[in-house]
């Protein structure tokens, strides 16, 4: 198996902020997911993920460094006999790494053939449950308010993601104890979520706060009024100042997306946008067609030589 830190294209003195950085840029690459049928970008994908699992894991990582284990985690001394998983398929228990249809079988087998050799040889093949990797789409209003939502896994099962308020575009989120079955004993892995934020419609996220356009009518943006504009939570009712143009912003204050640190909302900018009569108004037009205006202006005198 290859080197780890060659694997992740980090140095052996990197911090585990840069593992984690470098892991998740080469995961967004090759996750099986984005590549369907792809062979290459799967077995690409499985070893960035084993590389990760024994930098990230401290005493794991200090006993590859010391030269304890291998690249696989196994250990090096010839009477253990974990065995390689670098080339099995990912998402499988360990049992099925390792040809059994179970872990069931799994342990009866080892149960037979270290028959009366004593706790410490089953201790021995104690391990800890493989991580999984997933990617979930997240509409833009849920990552905004929050919501919980349901992964389909492979083998059909499910797991419950809570998509916390506020969250990002290809924001990672940790399951602890919630990835693949540990073999004799041990500990499950964990469950690696990356949320992929869908656009919206009309709704754009800069920062914490909101953007979006809203259409008004010539008589609305001439005469001003009052008139219900969409958020992320529920219609709010907005003044349109008179003689308002198309670029005029108006902002609801706290309307946006709340700050996971500071716990402060953002605010949601509204931009107007003057639309015209798209049915003949022949009364408009007449009216236009006789009206002088006592300020005349040209909009496009600074476009001009």
């Amino acid at each position: 198996m290859k080197d780890p830190y060659e694997t992740l294209g980090v140095t052996r003195s990197a911090t585990d902020k840069e593992i984690k950085s470098a892991f998740k840029k080469l995961a967004r690459k090759f996750h099986p997911d984005l590549h369907p049928g792809d062979k290459e970008a799967e077995a690409k994908f499985k070893a960035i993920s084993a590389a990760n699992d024994l930098l990230k894991d401290k005493e794991k990582r200090r006993r590859f460094d010391a030269g304890e284990i291998d690249a696989s985690g196994a250990e090096r001394q010839q009477e253990r006999f974990y065995r390689d998983f670098a080339d099995r398929p990912a998402y499988t228990s360990h049992a099925a790494q390792d040809g059994f249809d179970s872990n069931e079988d799994l342990e009866e087998f080892l149960a037979k053939a270290f028959a009366g050799k004593g706790r410490r040889s089953e201790r021995a093949f104690r391990a800890r449950g493989q991580d999984g990797s997933y990617v979930l789409p997240v509409a833009f209003v849920d990552a905004a308010s929050g919501a919980t939502l349901t992964i389909t896994l492979p083998d059909g099962k499910t797991l419950e993601v809570i998509v916390p308020e506020g969250a990002e575009d290809r924001q990672m989120l940790r399951l602890k104890g919630q990835g693949m079955p540990g073999y004799g004993g041990g500990a499950p892995g964990d469950a690696y979520v990356e949320l992929h934020i869908q656009p919206h419609p009309f709704f754009h996220r800069k920062d914490d706060n909101i953007h979006v356009e809203i259409p008004v009518t010539l008589r609305e943006a001439v005469l001003g009024g009052k008139i219900e504009v969409p958020t992320i939570t529920q219609p709010v009712t907005v003044t349109v100042p008179k003689g308002s143009n198309s670029g005029t912003t108006l902002r609801l204050r706290e309307r946006g997306i709340r700050n996971r640190k500071t716990g402060q909302r953002g605010h949601q900018l509204i931009t107007l946008k003057v639309i015209l009569p798209t049915a003949e108004e022949p009364e408009l037009v007449e009216f236009l067609e006789a009206w002088r205006p006592k300020n005349p202006q040209d909009p496009r005198k600074d476009m001009l030589p």
